[in-house]
């Protein structure tokens, strides 16, 4: 055996005469397995190939967006589907002279705004290689193209799947939308391993009959009102569940890069505001929590509030509006109860009431409240209420009514629910719940909390929230405006926020309700004046008054 450098070990030109039987049956093994296994291969690769030209034709390719599972409201009404889609393609030069008429008979049945018969055949007599006739087809667009073309042999679909949200505007912030590969906002980020992992719709709490109330009612008091901007929520009070959440302005999911990122902040969550007297709720559970809901507060005269060397704490004192001070003077009043004070919300008697609570007493409620802090709900994640850091006279005084103090509109919503549900802390959820364990903690007594539902009765059957009202419920409520701050952390007269509360049926809420307007105008209407009264508390009553044959039906 000769060895050549550079060569096989085996050179072709060896001669010699051993031959080893057993190697050679090896080989021969070894060259069957290999040709069987090219063999497979070849014919996968012969499947694959017929396989994307099948794919290709019926335009199983291009911008494809993951499966996501549908999301659907309490009833089964859907929000979000992943539909069949496609950009058809014609090309002209492909069509064959027998065929012209029945091509532009097609291309008009499946874009009759865009071609007519006419303009269908002078596309074809173009000779073009290609052009786009029709951009985002149906699936039935889409099923007439693909029959066409196996007869014609002239068209092409770039099918894709695209998320479309049926209710436009209406869920926006709620389901918010989905990118190319996973969620982007609302349910649709919160939930997305959900979507991208199951066939099963996802049901959400929310009833697509009352969020369609809420939105229409709040676009009429944004444009009657000339407000900035407006927002509703209704939860089930021992449930947790929110039934609708809506948020003004808004945008379509559909086309949401065509919106403006500020107006897809979900605000519920994501702002703090003053609340003004809806505060009162927490300064009178205060009061009865440290038997102070007997003691008579002088009411008659303004409050200033004096520093430890006996120098005014304050720019002005803490004063009331000039109707209630019309009223308590007409009827020679000069003190009040805790109740009587929430009742008529009168800032003065509130802060006397604060100043007259323990030390540290108003900074460990709105603890127990979680104003504190975050709130890591199921569906995100809220901002920090903004807090006093020095708890003296003058924030407790302020405090008290609402001033200075700034929560995230979902903190107040839970907060507020806590105190009128029996005591309960509700954690709320934006799925449908099944009958069971409800997660939640006690932040108040049972009695105090039906004490506290009895005053706002009251106040929505005598004060200022009267136009809430509904005929058939008994009603409780509670309103709150509260001013602005400009840049340098003042007070703008100009620039308020109100707010209305309310639950419902008073006597054992199922239903809590929040509405908020930001920057509300005065109307000829209401002589002016921009308060919640005029506005929130309207709006409110509107709301429930479409909604409440839906929630019990």
């Amino acid at each position: 055996m000769r060895f050549n450098l550079g060569q096989d070990i085996l050179p072709h030109e060896y001669k010699g005469e051993i031959y080893n039987r057993e190697s050679a049956s090896r080989l021969r093994w070894i060259i069957g397995g290999f040709t069987l296994v090219f063999a497979v291969f070849a014919i996968r690769t012969l499947q694959l190939g017929l396989q994307s030209n099948d794919i290709q034709k019926s335009g199983m390719y291009g911008n494809v967006v993951e499966a996501r599972a549908d999301i659907i409201d309490r009833n089964g009404v859907v929000l979000a589907k992943s539909v069949r889609s496609g950009n058809i393609k014609l090309y002209p030069q492909n069509v064959k002279e027998k065929d012209i008429n029945h091509v532009a008979n097609v291309i008009h049945e499946i874009a009759p705004m865009d071609y007519s018969v006419a303009d269908a055949l002078n596309l074809i007599h173009s000779k073009k290689r290609g052009v786009y006739i029709k951009k985002n087809a149906t699936e039935e667009q889409i099923k007439i193209i693909n029959a066409a073309h196996r007869k014609y042999n002239c068209f092409e679909v770039e099918q894709f799947t695209q998320r479309r949200y049926p209710q436009r505007n209406v869920f926006a912030h709620v389901v918010g939308f989905a990118g190319k590969d996973a969620g982007l906002e609302g349910a649709e980020y919160i939930y997305d391993d959900y979507l991208r992992e199951n066939q099963d719709p996802l049901r959400l709490s929310i009833d697509s009959r009352v969020q369609n109330i809420f939105h229409d009612q709040l676009n009429i008091a944004m444009n009657k009102y000339r407000a900035k901007g407006a927002l509703g929520a209704l939860m089930n009070s021992s449930t947790g569940e929110l039934i609708a959440m809506v948020q003004l302005p808004d945008f379509d999911p559909n086309n949401y890069n065509d919106s403006a990122v500020s107006t897809r902040k979900f605000r519920i969550l994501r702002d703090n505001f003053e609340m003004g007297s809806i505060f009162k709720i927490f300064n009178t559970a205060l009061a009865f929590e440290n038997n102070l809901q007997n003691k008579e507060y002088k009411v008659n005269e303004p409050l200033m509030i004096y520093d430890k060397f006996g120098r005014p704490a304050m720019r002005k004192p803490i004063d009331d509006v000039s109707s209630f001070k019309r009223d308590i003077k007409k009827h020679g009043i000069t003190k009040l109860k805790a109740p009587e004070i929430m009742l008529h919300s009168c800032n003065v008697g509130s802060a006397r009431i604060a100043l007259d609570l323990p030390d540290g007493a108003q900074k460990e409620f709105f603890e127990r409240l979680q104003f504190n802090k975050p709130l890591n709900l199921e569906f995100g994640k809220t901002e920090t209420g903004l807090t006093y850091r020095v708890w003296g006279p003058t924030e407790r005084a302020t405090a008290s009514f609402g001033h200075g103090i700034a929560v995230t509109p979902m903190h107040l919503l839970l907060a507020v629910n806590s105190m009128t549900n029996g005591g309960i802390y509700i954690y709320p959820t934006l799925l449908k719940r099944s009958i069971g364990a409800v997660r939640g903690e006690r932040v108040l007594d049972s009695e105090i909390s039906s004490k506290l539902r009895t005053i706002m009765f009251h106040i929505a059957e005598e004060t200022t929230a009267k136009k809430a009202r509904v005929k058939g419920i008994e009603i409780g409520g509670k309103t709150g405006t509260a001013e602005k701050r400009g840049a340098d952390r003042r007070a703008d007269k100009n620039r308020n926020t109100t707010v209305f509360t309310g639950i419902f049926p008073v006597s054992a809420p199922q239903y809590i309700i929040l509405i908020m307007l930001d920057e509300p105008q005065g109307t000829k209407e209401s002589g002016g004046w921009k308060t919640a009264a005029w506005n929130a508390v309207p709006t409110a009553g509107a709301i429930l008054d479409g909604i409440i044959p839906l929630l019990f039906e």
